[in-house]
């Protein structure tokens, strides 16, 4: 396979592009990867700047540090293992089963990592509406 589609899907980044280029047309894993970011990546900060602007010093918090931090790089992990997935579907790349577990199990720690960022996010955001009320 010439190296030029890799160069495709890092250059572009768009799953249409790259599906409609490498004549994919089934369900990939690529087509949620730009929701996911948006929500997770965007939505979520945007919340916590409301936050913020009501409470200067939640990001005083050392929870706040631990969030924003893991958060970020389970965010890029779970990206990462998206796009592999995505990638592997579109270019219909045989993987065996050691492989293909280990794709689902990096996802699945991710995802695991993602929900304790979240859990702390809501903490976080729980103490300091109680605070706020007292």
């Amino acid at each position: 396979m010439p190296l030029g589609r890799y160069r495709y899907v890092c250059c572009c980044g768009s799953y249409r592009e790259f599906t409609k280029f490498n004549s994919f047309t089934g369900r990939t894993t690529l087509a949620v990867v730009h929701t996911h970011l948006f929500v997770l990546g965007v939505l979520l900060f945007l919340i916590l700047a409301l936050f913020v602007n009501i409470n200067p010093d939640l990001l005083k918090d050392s929870r706040a540090k631990k969030f924003y931090i893991l958060q970020n790089l389970s965010l890029i992990l779970f990206t990462a293992t998206l796009l592999a997935r995505g990638i592997i579907q579109v270019l219909n790349i045989q993987l065996s089963s050691a492989e293909n577990s280990s794709i689902s199990g990096i996802a699945g720690v991710s995802h695991i990592l993602l929900t304790i960022s979240l859990l702390l996010f809501f903490l976080l955001l729980k103490q300091y509406a109680v605070n706020r009320n007292e």
